[in-house]
């Protein structure tokens, strides 16, 4: 049961998380008590929380097959990651954060929380980039869509996806980083809406595939050219 600081979960979380809904509450009740102590979630989110923020987060597990790997940058409170994390235990994480009091909140949460499976990285995504990769980086509020797949690119391997919530803007932004995906190499892109049967918006996402080639300027060549 959620505690008086902790709003009741939705309908949608138990659709989501089915016998983890307990874990999804008490990841609920950290984020609006030590979670907005730390700066990590606005005192005016708590009434949200679970709409806004872990349910929204969450839906996005239905594009992840069985037993996936997957790499979360700028994870922040965990989100999505850490309720991807939670919705599917067969999942293998690694939640990449740069600041210290963001990272520590992240620890003493997997703790609490018993997430084995989770492992926290203070970094920057890009220097991790000589260290991990994942069949999937997942990513929310991070950058726009171009610097985010240059993050992003380093930690896939070649047919790895990016999937980032991106929410009304999605198609804005495809369309004004069209030019660097092709020169990056991206083999397809797509807009997804996930949990349309049971969230009252649905949560669009945008899903970048790694192709084998990017796109690089020759000398003197005045265009792109495929090598």
């Amino acid at each position: 049961m959620a505690s008086a600081s902790s709003p009741k979960p939705p309908r949608a979380a138990g659709e989501i998380f089915g016998e983890h809904l307990p874990l999804a509450v008490r990841y609920a009740e950290l984020l609006v008590t030590t979670g907005i102590e730390h700066g990590l979630l606005g005192p005016r989110e708590a009434s949200k929380v679970w709409e806004r923020h872990i349910v929204n987060c969450a839906a996005v597990e239905s594009l992840l097959p069985h037993r996936s790997r997957l790499i979360d940058i700028g994870s922040g409170a965990g989100l999505p990651g850490l309720a991807l994390a939670i919705a599917r235990p067969d999942l293998k994480v690694t939640l990449v954060e740069p600041m210290a009091r963001r990272t520590r909140w992240l620890e003493d949460a997997l703790s609490e929380l018993g997430l084995t499976q989770v492992s926290v990285q203070r970094a920057r995504a890009e220097e991790m980039s000589a260290l991990i990769q994942a069949p999937v980086v997942t990513a929310r509020a991070v950058a726009r869509l171009d610097k985010l797949a240059t993050l992003a690119w380093p930690l896939l391997p070649e047919g790895g996806r990016l999937l980032a919530l991106k929410g009304d803007s999605a198609e804005t932004e495809m369309h004004e980083a069209s030019a660097i995906l092709e020169r990056i190499g991206t083999s397809s892109s797509t807009v997804h809406e996930v949990g349309a049967d049971i969230l009252a918006t649905p949560v669009r996402v945008i899903e970048l595939v790694k192709g084998s080639r990017p796109r690089v300027m020759r000398s003197g060549s005045g265009r792109g050219e495929k090598t």
